[in-house]
């Protein structure tokens, strides 16, 4: 009985995302362990990268220099540290603000940040997310590490700060941690599995409307809009055949791609974008090429 019952219990991290265009994309939110590993994974990268490059560099510079020019070499350590505190942030800010929204980290963890009202990632909102980590975790810890073996009250307020923010994700749902709070961001899981069968459609998955006649035939532009979250979507939409959904979700992808499918032929409309969005999506992965979402 127990067992039947754990069985039938929803999983708590799925999610349900409505983009702008007023499309559900069902989601789940990256476990607490995910999202501390891919930290120290991106940690692990930049620290070897900075470390490789400070090995280079000093190499070049003690050729060049030898051992005189001490002044030189101080103005130089301190360009270093200015360079080094930029390539932290560059590295978070490029790889988050990029197409799959993830840093090596996350994308080895299988996770990946997205905006919680369904909207592109904005580049204020990933600012605000990775300057909260170091207010959140890297301050106090420095502070902590600095002082070690000193007592007093400011260790015990660090301490303090730093715990409180390193056990926020688990008093939240969404396991967000501050910075995704005030960033208006999640970190959710990134489906890795292939394209589901395809439904079995009508004549309108053909391009041709039964009812009206219009022929439906959508260019590069207009497919390139969505990816696999959006098929998936659509293909549930089609299966559940509501027509109020079908009406609501013909009238969003029309607005997004700037076409009228006329009233009364939303679901030939469907089927048509839905077939020839399938077909452009294998197409495209049989060359290595992969749209998870519109974001991509």
């Amino acid at each position: 009985m127990s067992r039947a019952r754990a069985l039938r219990r929803p999983d708590r991290r799925k999610r349900v995302l409505v983009t702008p265009e007023g499309l559900s994309l069902p989601l789940t939110i990256a476990s607490r362990g995910a999202r501390a590993s891919a930290l120290m994974l991106d940690l692990i990268i930049m620290g070897a990268i900075q470390i490789a490059v400070t090995l280079a560099l000093v190499g070049i510079l003690f050729g060049l220099l030898g051992e005189k020019q001490s002044a030189a070499m101080e103005f130089l350590g301190v360009v270093w540290i200015i360079a080094m505190f930029l390539f932290r942030y560059g590295y978070f800010l490029y790889f988050e603000l990029g197409p799959r929204g993830a840093t090596p980290g996350k994308r080895l963890t299988g996770i990946r940040i997205a905006a919680r009202d369904g909207g592109r990632l904005s580049v204020n909102a990933v600012i605000a997310r990775n300057l909260l980590r170091d207010i959140e975790i890297f301050l106090p810890l420095i502070y902590l590490l600095s002082s070690a073996g000193e007592g007093g009250a400011a260790n015990w307020a660090s301490f303090a700060w730093l715990a409180i923010f390193l056990l926020f994700p688990f008093f939240n749902r969404d396991a967000m941690r501050a910075g995704d709070l005030i960033a208006g961001t999640w970190v959710v899981e990134v489906p890795r599995r292939k394209l589901e069968q395809a439904m079995s459609l009508g004549e309108a998955a053909r391009g041709r409307s039964v009812a009206t006649g219009a022929q439906y035939r959508f260019g590069e532009a207009e497919l390139s809009v969505y990816g696999e979250y959006e098929l998936q979507t659509l293909e549930r939409v089609l299966r559940e055949n509501n027509p109020e959904a079908l009406v609501a979700v013909a009238t969003a992808i029309c607005n997004k791609i700037g076409w009228s499918a006329g009233s009364g032929d939303e679901r030939a409309f469907l089927e048509a974008f839905y077939a020839q969005l399938r077909a452009r999506l294998e197409r495209d992965m049989r060359f290595g090429k992969r749209k998870a979402d519109k974001f991509s």
